[in-house]
């Protein structure tokens, strides 16, 4: 194996479509997980040599953050939609019925991509392993603002706990997922659904 195709400040990009790539390399990723995903596994997906990945887009670990941020921003957009409803209401079933929507679109990756990414790995992808659970904590610290702020409004009555709030709805989106990557259907999803937002009152 020559030094140029190890080597991330070697070679140059060729001329390709750098967005197309990108979500190869995400679809790779979300398939068989951070550790599982080979460099032929990704380079064969993208179309480029080893050397143009390299120069376009840095190390491994580097390319799975961008995918990453890809993935979010396109594949799971629905989660920024959901937090600009009106009432919390609104949001969670947003948020749950939408995750429920995305897992089931055919023609996608079993399972979601932050879950997946990293769930088992060894010393050596430690750090994104990390990287996904960090991001996790501050999509949750997002939603526990969102709560706090309704229970400042009277939106939520005064016993409920925004952080465990936030906490179980991260656990039923997470579970979804898990869910999801084992097979479920959407149908079944839909009733995990149902029975969540029941528990939490916002049965219609």
């Amino acid at each position: 194996m020559s030094k140029t195709a190890d080597n991330p400040k070697m070679g140059r990009p060729r001329g390709f479509d750098t967005e197309a790539a990108l979500d190869a390399a995400t679809r790779v990723f979300w398939e068989k997980g951070y550790e599982g995903a080979t460099l032929t596994d990704l380079t064969d997906a993208m179309r480029i040599n080893r050397s143009s990945m390299w120069a376009a887009f840095g190390n491994k670990e580097e390319l799975f953050k961008r995918a990453f941020e890809r993935y979010t921003n396109v594949y799971q957009s629905f989660m920024r939609e959901a937090l600009k409803k009106p009432t919390v209401r609104e949001m969670i079933e947003a948020a749950l019925r939408g995750t429920v929507n995305f897992l089931s679109t055919p023609g996608y990756p079993k399972g979601c991509l932050s879950i997946q990414g990293a769930l088992a790995v060894g010393d050596e992808a430690d750090s994104i392993k990390q990287w996904l659970i960090q991001g996790r904590k501050q999509g949750e610290a997002v939603a526990r603002k969102r709560l706090e702020q309704a229970k400042k409004t009277g939106e939520l009555g005064k016993d409920v706990d925004p952080v465990a709030m936030a906490r179980f709805i991260a656990a039923i989106l997470q579970g979804l997922c898990v869910q999801a990557a084992s097979g479920a259907t959407k149908a079944e999803l839909t009733k995990v659904v149902d029975t969540a937002l029941g528990y939490m009152g916002y049965a219609d």
